[in-house]
């Protein structure tokens, strides 16, 4: 079987990369690693689709009413007075009216049901008046309706032959719905891209044990699950690894053997205890390391045989940024769908950063701030990469580039809103 990667699939010859340059290299070098599967419909909400969705009919299948009324051919009915003609039947959704209804009459007819042969326009109950003439039931429309008003054309909604979804597609509810009109109860979906979470550290616990003198919680392993299930892939915690060499390099190898992609935290450095780099450098190889960003500088991509690893840092906020920026794309291409590219928006800044270091593409922590002329955005007032609770109160990341020197209030500044990467808002 041929390999899944390339050897040098993200390899580059710079030793720290600015932002666009890592997206660049990432963006064009992967592709989808997943087989395919056949879903239920149902089971196939937030999949990736595999295989074009064509319709095989038009959707609708037959011109039909778009309200309760009463149909007609226009060419019976004066658009410039009220027009009386008899009625003449029935027709229901799923039960049409057999026949053809003669000349110069009407049929009561109801929402979704198919039009009787030769008409065209149809006028709401509640703007028509039915009575009684010499013993035969009649209705009277008014004025000024439009031929073919209150219709749905056979084929107005989808084509039969029109490609409806084509493969990348990630299915969302109202896709299910278009799939479901076609007709199909199932589809072709890539397979869920397997991915191995690791942690880093002898500092790293976990709860219920109680924290030891210069101990932290591990906070990444459960955001960083949270992310990944949002990626549309599925994750394995595979715990926390000490700070020793030997056991990285086992516990590394073994996860590239079982999993699609290796997520790690912490250890992404070059210190005497971060063993995570030399166990991939020794294992596989390493790509892209450190990047001309923050938060999240130093930040590995590499590979073990087919495994894609990705090293990130151990703060969390961090490791957060990072996954956005880098990871969900990632998983998402990995997965089958195309490379995904969020939408900035420009919006006014309400605050003030009058002196930056330029060099590196920053990324702030910024909330939508509600005003009489639109949205702005405030930029949280810290900026550690351990401050959780910058993240629990963004609504996404304020993007600065590496050529800004500084922002002054009412600037307007690139903003990524996190429902651009699947997450909810607050």
């Amino acid at each position: 079987m041929d390999k899944k990667l390339l050897d040098d699939c993200f390899l580059s010859d710079r030793a720290r990369l600015r932002h666009d340059e890592a997206l660049a290299i990432l963006r064009a070098r992967i592709g989808a690693v997943v087989g395919r599967e056949r879903l239920a419909l149902p089971a196939a909400l937030n999949r990736v689709l595999a295989e074009a969705a064509i319709a095989s009919q038009n959707v609708p299948a037959h011109t039909n009413a778009a309200v309760d009324g009463y149909s007609f051919a226009a060419a019976d009915y004066r658009l410039d007075a009220a027009t009386t003609l008899a009625l003449s039947g029935r027709a229901a959704a799923g039960h049409p009216r057999a026949g053809v209804p003669p000349p110069g009459s009407a049929v009561r007819i109801f929402t979704g049901a198919v039009m009787p042969a030769g008409h065209d326009t149809v006028a709401m109950q509640e703007d028509a008046r039915t009575a009684v003439e010499n013993g035969r039931d009649v209705v009277t429309i008014p004025s000024g309706l439009k031929p073919q008003a209150n219709v749905r054309k056979a084929g107005e909604d989808v084509k039969a032959g029109e490609t409806v979804l084509g493969p990348g597609a990630v299915l969302r509810p109202q896709d299910l719905g278009a799939l479901a009109a076609l007709g199909l109860a199932e589809v072709t979906c890539f397979a869920r891209l397997k991915v191995a979470l690791l942690a880093s550290g002898d500092e790293i616990v976990r709860p219920p044990n109680a924290l030891k003198a210069g101990q932290v919680y591990d906070a990444n392993t459960p955001m960083l699950l949270g992310l990944i299930a949002g990626a549309g892939a599925t994750a394995v915690d595979l715990g926390v690894l000490p700070d020793d060499a030997a056991t990285v390099r086992q516990r590394l190898a073994e996860a590239a053997a079982a999993y699609d992609v290796i997520i790690t935290s912490g250890g992404a450095s070059l210190g005497e205890e971060d063993h995570m780099v030399a166990a991939l450098d020794a294992l596989g190889k390493r790509h892209l390391w450190q990047l001309a960003i923050k938060p999240g500088r130093p930040m590995t991509f590499g590979q073990i045989g087919d495994a894609v690893v990705v090293g990130l840092p151990g703060n969390p906020v961090a490791v957060f940024v990072c996954f956005l920026l880098y990871v969900w794309p990632l998983l998402r291409r990995l997965g089958g769908a195309p490379w995904p590219e969020p939408r900035r928006f420009l919006l006014p800044a309400r605050f003030d950063f009058p002196a930056r270091k330029i060099g590196r593409r920053e990324f702030w922590r910024g909330s939508l701030v509600a005003e009489p002329q639109g949205l702005a955005v405030a930029k949280f007032p810290r900026d550690g990469s351990g401050l959780i609770s910058g993240l629990r109160a963004a609504d996404g990341l304020i993007e600065i580039p590496e050529d800004v020197s500084g922002v002054a209030w009412g600037d307007p500044v690139a903003f990524l809103p996190f429902s651009e990467f699947g997450i909810s808002a607050r």
